[in-house]
């Protein structure tokens, strides 16, 4: 039996960016109600703390127009209600959150307040225990799904196997480099993996960052403090360089090391949050039939690839838990972006006090 729709208006805590380059305050957040067109309200279970919050917080694209408002953008959770037009999910419904648009209405922002002030959000929000959404940023998922894992679909898992899979479209035995080994570069590792390629090239200079890489399926894995990164990805390819470079850390200098890695013809994609300083690359190098992109979240489509994912998962052919390293409570917040921050390898999860 469905539960009853909750009466409004209803309150919840949330984790709110207040002030840049400051901590999280924990604040009780007001949604006077009702839902209006496609919009969804959530009760969240769990998030997991991306590098786009790091970048929010930092204020890297600077001043912050929105303050104070919400963060998250990949979580987990249980549909608790629907505005009018929403056709997609219903009250009862488990869910992924994720911040690209699936099918469904683009609905207005929630209007939240905190002591008759008003607090901002975007589409989709995660580091509070309840959520508005927009329909197009849900995704019914099976009742069984453990929804301590399936808060990565929304973002890490999806865009690391999806740039392999759908921007790159590599075959098997085509050879890749990933440099970066967090939470879109393991799963970048994964993706090659499902594709067949070998040799996988993780480059990190994390010992604990390399060992998860091989968790996740690299052939090789190179510290950049150690060699030369450039040389040992052309050594291991017969001096052609790798077919395909996935970039997925914020880092200019990978950036410039990915280009002189890549073969002729190669293609280089910059996956996750991108440097926030120029890069330098060489004319000629792109000249040479090198392409140089950017992903747009591994061109996911969540309708279609949040349900495909979690099938290879269920096959054993996708790793999920050993993708987080530590599991936060909504208070411990700010340790688990400092524990991000600090450069653990992987992903952390927010774990909601209902879930």
């Amino acid at each position: 039996m469905t539960a009853p729709a909750p009466t409004y208006p209803i309150r919840f805590k949330a984790a709110v960016l207040e002030e840049s380059h400051k901590p999280l305050v924990l604040r009780d957040i007001t949604f006077a109600g009702p839902l209006q067109p496609g919009q969804v309200l959530v009760r969240v279970l769990y998030s997991g703390i991306c590098g786009k919050q790091l970048e929010e917080i930092e204020a890297t694209k600077g001043p912050d127009p929105f303050l104070p408002h919400l963060l998250g953008h990949e979580g987990s959770g249980t549909v608790l209600d629907i505005g009018p037009g929403v056709r997609k999910v219903a009250p009862g419904d488990p869910v992924v959150l994720h911040w690209l648009k699936g099918s469904g209405i683009d609905a207005v922002t929630p209007l939240y307040t905190h002591d008759d002030r008003r607090v901002n959000a975007g589409w989709v929000t995660t580091f509070n225990e309840m959520a508005v959404v927009s329909e197009n940023r849900v995704t019914k998922v099976p009742a069984a799904t453990d929804m301590s894992t399936a808060c990565l679909l929304g973002c890490a898992v999806t865009t690391g196997v999806g740039v392999v899979l759908n921007e790159l479209n590599l075959k098997p035995g085509q050879s890749v480099a990933i440099f970066g080994c967090g939470g879109v570069g393991l799963n970048a590792i994964q993706g090659a993996v499902i594709a067949g390629c070998t040799p996988i090239m993780a480059v990190d200079p994390s010992p604990k960052s390399r060992a998860l890489a091989t968790l996740m399926g690299a052939t090789h894995v190179l510290d950049p403090k150690a060699l030369d990164p450039v040389a040992e990805i052309k050594r291991l390819t017969g001096g052609k360089g790798a077919e395909a470079v996935v970039v997925a850390v914020g880092n200019a200098a990978a950036v410039e090391l990915a280009v002189e890695s890549s073969s002729l013809p190669g293609t280089v994609i910059l996956a996750g949050v991108p440097p926030a300083t120029p890069i330098r690359v060489d004319p000629f190098a792109i000249h040479c039939l090198r392409t140089l992109r950017g992903s747009y979240g591994g061109g996911t489509y969540p309708d279609r690839d949040i349900s495909a994912y979690l099938g290879l998962h269920a096959q054993g052919r996708l790793k999920l838990k050993e993708l987080i390293f530590g599991e936060y409570a909504l208070d411990q917040v700010n340790e688990g972006i400092e524990a991000l921050r600090s450069g653990q390898p992987g992903r952390c999860v927010i774990k909601m006090p209902h879930a």
